[in-house]
């Protein structure tokens, strides 16, 4: 075969343009028996590819790997991947991302990284995938495609679970990495899928805790000041609107509001999931609209969190308080004031009727005073 038709360009090997709406140009060099290098120039797109392959940058990367098959036979040296490799990566070793047919050496969290980079998702759910690519990152032992055994998937598992993660966030991380270590299977980028093999369990999840109206009244009384103070404020404004901490720190009192009788609605669309919602804001949030005159502080969602344990420990509250309990504190009460359960997802921006359904398990006092009533009733 001539060193022309050693080298070769390629589009899509992955066959990822149909899923992402993106594929990498690559050009291929064969030696055989002995292996194949793919080397990465660019993203194109079944119209530009063709364009692309006749681009400076490829016709340079083509012409450099020509010239090395060339020196190799002069030199008499072995048509090996790593002799090859030698030259290769001494001429450039900066400018070119390189793919050899060794595949268990392939970087496993830039694939993810790479991989969650192309998703078309929102904004909150990239976050999560995000946190779990950083998990990896910091456990350490998954760095490459051959890396991906059942054995390591299980000691990772072990890892998270050393940590103070629920076994429901953890089945998320695994969730979330399944899919991306599926794909590399389906591609045969690795020998075999090690979720297969190993099964990781769901758990349970731990009760919910909302605050009863008494500790929420016990809050907005208690002469905070500071940043205790600012934190308490945007979390009581949370119980009385049910607005998440993102959609909390993205509120906007004059584009997001619309008054209907007496009362002032929030009327928009969640950052996490993009549903729409449409929630009163209660006087209680009210109050804290004025206080702040109607811009409301800024904070991390880890900070917020670091001082409401603060509070927590002030107010002798002995619930695990974090931001998120007050969206729950909002649901159980509008729940134990009857609010129809339609409503109440409407009002949280639910897509589906069982997530709200989950705060209603927690409402014995609603059970005791139904119970009651149909007790009275019955003849």
């Amino acid at each position: 075969m001539k060193k022309k038709e050693l080298v070769n360009v390629v589009f899509d090997r992955r066959k990822l343009y149909a899923k992402r709406g993106m594929a990498y140009l690559e050009v291929m060099v064969y030696l055989g028996r002995k292996g194949r290098r793919y080397i990465t120039v660019c993203t194109s797109t079944p119209e530009t590819w063709e364009q692309d392959a006749k681009s400076a940058e490829t016709l340079e990367i083509i012409s450099n790997c020509q010239k090395i098959l060339s020196a190799m036979e002069v030199l008499g040296e072995e048509m090996t991947m790593e002799n090859f490799n030698r030259h290769y990566l001494g001429e450039d070793k900066e400018e070119v991302t390189e793919e050899t047919d060794d595949r268990s050496s392939q970087d496993f969290i830039a694939y993810c990284e790479e991989a969650l980079a192309a998703e078309d998702i929102k904004i909150g759910t990239r976050k999560h995938k995000q946190v779990v690519i950083d998990a990896v990152k910091t456990y350490g032992k998954l760095k490459t495609y051959g890396d991906l055994t059942p054995k390591n998937i299980l000691a990772f598992d072990r890892w998270l679970h050393n940590g103070e993660r629920s076994d429901v966030t953890i089945y998320g991380y695994h969730k979330r990495l399944k899919k991306w270590v599926g794909e590399l299977a389906r591609l045969d980028e690795i020998p075999r899928n090690p979720y297969k093999i190993v099964s990781v369990t769901r758990g349970k999840s731990k009760e919910r805790q909302p605050l009863l109206e008494t500790e929420l009244k016990k809050m907005r009384d208690y002469p905070f000041d500071g940043k205790l103070e600012r934190v308490r404020d945007l979390f009581i404004f949370s119980a009385y609107t049910g607005l998440a901490f993102c959609d909390v720190q993205n509120f906007d009192y004059q584009s997001m509001t619309v008054k209907e009788g007496d009362l002032v609605f929030i009327d928009g669309n969640r950052i996490k999931t993009d549903t729409k919602f449409f929630t009163p804001i209660l006087a209680p949030a009210m109050e804290v609209l004025k206080k702040y005159e109607f811009n409301l502080p800024k904070i991390s969602n880890q900070k917020a969190n670091d001082y409401l344990h603060l509070i927590q420990a002030q107010l002798g509250i002995k619930k695990n308080l974090t931001f998120h309990c007050a969206r729950h504190s909002f649901a159980t009460l509008a729940l134990a004031h009857d609010v129809p359960i339609e409503n109440v997802a409407r009002m949280l921006g639910h897509e589906d009727i069982r997530t709200t359904q989950i705060y209603a398990k927690v409402l014995r006092t609603t059970i005791e005073r139904h119970a009651t009533a149909l007790q009275g009733a019955i003849i």
